[in-house]
């Protein structure tokens, strides 16, 4: 797959406080990138980089494998902060002005209003519309030049749950078409939903990087209970027991790699135990993220 962004040692300083240090990314054609970390880990100050809107203190970074010119920035969309619009203008004469100063074609304007879902108030003025619309406008701004990359600093932040699940849906669609998305986000369950790979950040320092796919592997916790007396005793003899709790009258089972909940059921039915409650859980993305964080004293 081709590399789409890599940065070397991409540090910022203001002043005496380190915004961003020595940072390692890589960004792949076709993925979903989350960058996440909580408010002041860098994230902002590291896109502002990258648009060319901050300057580096140091190291370097470079879009298709060359550094960044007027050009590559062409191919590139981004939402930074809250876009500014003519409030008296409607969505689609805002979006004309857009076009024009981009130098994008016109007929793309249809499309872009179409993916954000704006169609039916094209023309009505951008006053009227609600946070979420305007949010879903500032997409369609980004994607109006039909950009291989699109960048969302915080896309959802302010919206009400119905706003942040249409964002959501809209960044899948995009995805779906096969552009590179790259997100900063302080929301676990945002990166979780949409992203395809993430790193965390932690006062301007990478804490990891991975797919989000990989989440959660190897570390499968099963939740069992039964009727039984010496159920304690029984798990103990379960080979793929790696370790036993009882937690609020269940036992919880953490596995060993490459065991899992229907090999313990079987285990139990040998016995002539049959599980009233079996259930299986995975280190969630939030779990993870905490860890990271507390395991990385920056």
């Amino acid at each position: 797959m081709e590399t789409v962004l890599s940065t070397d040692k991409l540090t910022k300083h203001f002043g005496k406080l380190c915004a961003v240090n020595q940072l390692d990314l890589e960004v792949k054609r076709g993925q979903v990138f989350g960058m996440l970390g909580p408010n002041g880990s860098g994230k902002t100050t590291t896109l502002g980089m990258l648009m060319g809107v901050v300057n580096p203190s140091a190291g370097s970074f470079s879009w298709f494998g060359e550094p960044a010119t007027h050009h590559t920035r062409k191919k590139i969309g981004a939402v930074l902060e809250h876009p500014i619009f003519y409030p008296y203008l409607s969505g689609q004469k805002n979006l004309e002005l857009n076009a024009l100063i981009k130098g994008a074609d016109p007929a793309n304007i249809a499309k872009v209003l179409e993916i954000v879902e704006l169609t039916a108030r094209k023309d009505d003025k951008y006053q009227t519309y609600s946070l979420g619309m305007k949010q879903r406008l500032a997409i369609a701004s980004a994607l109006v030049s039909d950009p291989i990359i699109l960048i969302l600093d915080e896309p959802t932040n302010g919206l009400d749950p119905m706003g942040i699940a249409e964002i959501r849906e809209i960044i899948k669609r995009i995805a779906a078409d096969g552009k590179t998305i790259i997100l900063a986000s302080h929301l676990l369950d945002e990166v979780q939903k949409v992203c395809t790979h993430f790193a965390v950040l932690k006062r301007g320092n990478l804490m990891h990087i991975g797919p989000v796919d990989d989440v959660g592997k190897g570390e499968e916790i099963v939740e069992v209970q039964a009727y039984h007396d010496d159920l304690s005793i029984l798990l103990q003899e379960f080979v793929g027991s790696a370790s036993i709790k009882k937690e609020n009258g269940l036992f919880e089972v953490m596995m060993k790699e490459g065991y899992h909940a229907k090999d313990l059921n079987r285990f139990l039915f040998d016995k002539g135990i049959v599980a009233s409650h079996l259930h299986t859980r995975q280190k969630s993305l939030e779990k993870q993220f905490l860890e990271i964080l507390a395991d990385h004293k920056v």
